[in-house]
Formats: structure tokens, C-alpha cells, sequence
């Protein structure tokens, strides 16, 4: 039996290189968790065509990673609540660094470099009260932990770099969680919110939606090179509640809801797992592994069209289009409503396409 100990003890075994850059494994455009046919789990990253540049070992289920914008480098890190964070050297497959948080937070499975890659910021948050913190890392000193400060939100998950590379856009979910079990423990009166942080912790900017959608959590956001933020959503109140998973914002204004036709929405189950903008960015989706589709909106915010495919849920941008992986190992294009199959591997996808900058 494999332990944590043995497996990390493996990855430091592998001989380590001179940090080099995408291309030296491959210039994959997309990183991905898996789990592999004997249960064990994997990073793998992924050429424009689906084809596979390099897979790495994960010790537990991966949820989301993110690349370091130069460094053939990326951050795996566990399904939130995470109890691990690990800086793999893709090149090799060696373990670089691994990374822990504070005593009393948790990772909750994502993280963004600077513009940069000096510093790596990571969504945590505290186990008593699940208020969100962001915490940062300095790159350059071997990942050491350098300070924290607050998402102004309770369970953050993702949070993305914006454009100008000197602020965050963060999704608050909303959600305090009981340390223990992670039974929710304010449905009631929770509150999601938007929040724009600068870099020294500052609140910019906070968007909080309309009182009949507070119990929608938002969950995972997709940037646009203009600044503008698509952000979606789960929803944590009375099953069977057509709500709008998916929402644009841009600072400064009012964000808009997006919303599809009644029965497509019910079909949606209440659940977005992932959001990308297409390839053109004129349009934007989301996916839904629980409702088994992927709903496509213009850039307005108009329904544009669904497609079915069977637990769907990771979804990148894609030249023309979309790329989007499924529970069943396949890969897909999309542009428009015509779906292309790219690859099937054998591995589940998790939940998370992430694109490589460059």
C-alpha cells in the first residue's frame, strides 16, 4: 500500500533539472487532475488537440492547478477542504515543494501567480468561521510563506489574476462550513459575493447579489483580456428553483444575470461546475455535470444553446471555441453547437481545464 510518506518520498527520489520552460515538456495548453484506471490520481497536461504532453503523481484527488507563467511548473492542489498544495516540476516529475497552510486554514483548491511569477497566491480559508484568506507565497525564496490577508468574504474557492496583473477578482462562496464535518452551517443567511482585492489586501470593489439569490454560491470565475469577469454559480436553497447560474460583471457596473429558457435552467440542476470564455471571446459557458449539459451565452448575456453530454464539467478556452473534459475520460471541442470529439483517455477528469498562459 502506498502511504503520503512513501509517495512523496518517490517524487524527491526524482532527479531534479534546471527550471525550464513549457516547451521542454511539450507546450501543453491546458492542465487537468485525473483519477487513472487503478485509482490512483494524476496531473496531466494536455496539447490544444487533447493529446497528452506529460503526466505527474498526485497523492489524493487533485481538484484545479495552476501554471507558472514561465516555469514548466505547476501547483496541484487537493479537492477543497485541501490538506496538500505541491509545486511539481513538470519536466521531471519531481516534487519541488510542498506546501502547507497555517495552522487553523485550509486550501480550498485553487491559486493564481503574479503576472510575474514571483509570487503565488492561494484561497484559503479559516476553519473556525470559514472566514476566506488569501494567502502568499514568494516563488523566488522556494515557496516560502510570506503573509496572508483577507478575500472580505466567507468560502472563497477560485480567484483569477486580473488584466492589469495589480489586482484579484476572488468568488466568495458564501458558505461557513463546521471545521469537522463540513456540514453547512448558514444556508440561511448566507451572503456570496464578488470581491476585487489589490494586491496589499485592499477592497476595491464588492458585488453582492439581489436578496432572492443569496443562497446562490459563486464558485468559479472566467476572465476575458478586457477585464470582463464571468462568474458561476451552485445553488444551495430549495431543489427544483430555476435559477441563473451565471452571471458577467465588469468593475464599476452592474452585473448581469444570465439566464436560459425555464426548462433549461431545471435541467441544469442548480449546479455550474466550470466557465470559460470561447477562443473569440464573444461568447461565454458554463457546464453542469450533474444536469449533463453545457449552456453557451453571447457576451450580452443571451442564451445562445445547450448541448448534452454526460458529466461534463471541466471547460477551457479554445481556439474558435471550447474544450471541455468529462467524468468518462472524453475531450471535446465545441464551437457553437456542434461538438467534436478530441480524445478519450483512460482516466475520470475531475472537475477543472485549466489554459496555460502564453
Amino acid at each position: 500500500m502506498t502511504t503520503r510518506r512513501s509517495f512523496l518520498a518517490s517524487l524527491l527520489a526524482v532527479s531534479a533539472a534546471p527550471a525550464t520552460g513549457w516547451a521542454a515538456v511539450g507546450d501543453p495548453a491546458y492542465l487537468a487532475a485525473a483519477k487513472q484506471g487503478d485509482g490512483s490520481f494524476t496531473l496531466i497536461g494536455l496539447r490544444d488537440d487533447g493529446a497528452e504532453a506529460f503526466r505527474v503523481p498526485l497523492p489524493a484527488r487533485g481538484h484545479a492547478a495552476c501554471a507558472h507563467p514561465s516555469r514548466a511548473e505547476a501547483v496541484g492542489f487537493a479537492r477543497r477542504p485541501g490538506t496538500y498544495a505541491l509545486v511539481i516540476d513538470c519536466t521531471t516529475g519531481a516534487l519541488l515543494h510542498e506546501l502547507s497552510a497555517p495552522e487553523g486554514h485550509s486550501f480550498n483548491g485553487h491559486g493564481a501567480f503574479s503576472a510575474d511569477g514571483t509570487v503565488l497566491f492561494t484561497s484559503e480559508q479559516e476553519a473556525e468561521g470559514s472566514a476566506g484568506r488569501i494567502g502568499i507565497w514568494d516563488v523566488e525564496a522556494g515557496y516560502k510563506r510570506v503573509s496572508d490577508f483577507p478575500t472580505h468574504g466567507l468560502g472563497p474557492h477560485e480567484m483569477r489574476l486580473m488584466p492589469d496583473g495589480q489586482s484579484l477578482v476572488v468568488a466568495n462562496g458564501g458558505i461557513q462550513t463546521d471545521a469537522w464535518d463540513r456540514t453547512k452551517l448558514n444556508i440561511d443567511g448566507m451572503k456570496p459575493n464578488l470581491s476585487y482585492v489589490g494586491l496589499n489586501g485592499t477592497l476595491l470593489e464588492m458585488v453582492e447579489l439581489d436578496e432572492d439569490l443569496h443562497q446562490n454560491s459563486i464558485r468559479h470565475l472566467a476572465l476575458r483580456a478586457d477585464g470582463l469577469v464571468g462568474f458561476c454559480m451552485q445553488w444551495q436553497g430549495e431543489p427544483g428553483a430555476a435559477t441563473p447560474l451565471l452571471a458577467l460583471h465588469r468593475l464599476g457596473e452592474a452585473p448581469v444575470l444570465c439566464e436560459a429558457p425555464l426548462a433549461d435552467e431545471l435541467a441544469m440542476n442548480g449546479y455550474a461546475g466550470s466557465v470559460a470564455f470561447s477562443g473569440d471571446g464573444q461568447e461565454i459557458a458554463i457546464t453542469s455535470p450533474r444536469g449533463g449539459r453545457i449552456h453557451r451565452f453571447s457576451e450580452a448575456g443571451a442564451f445562445l444553446g445547450a448541448v448534452s453530454r454526460t458529466d461534463v464539467c471541466g471547460l477551457a478556452t479554445h481556439e474558435g471555441g471550447y474544450i471541455a473534459s468529462d467524468g468518462l475520460g472524453g475531450l471535446i471541442e465545441l464551437r457553437g453547437d456542434a461538438p467534436k470529439a478530441l480524445r478519450r483517455a483512460e482516466v475520470a477528469w475531475d472537475n477543472h481545464l485549466v489554459r496555460i498562459a502564453g
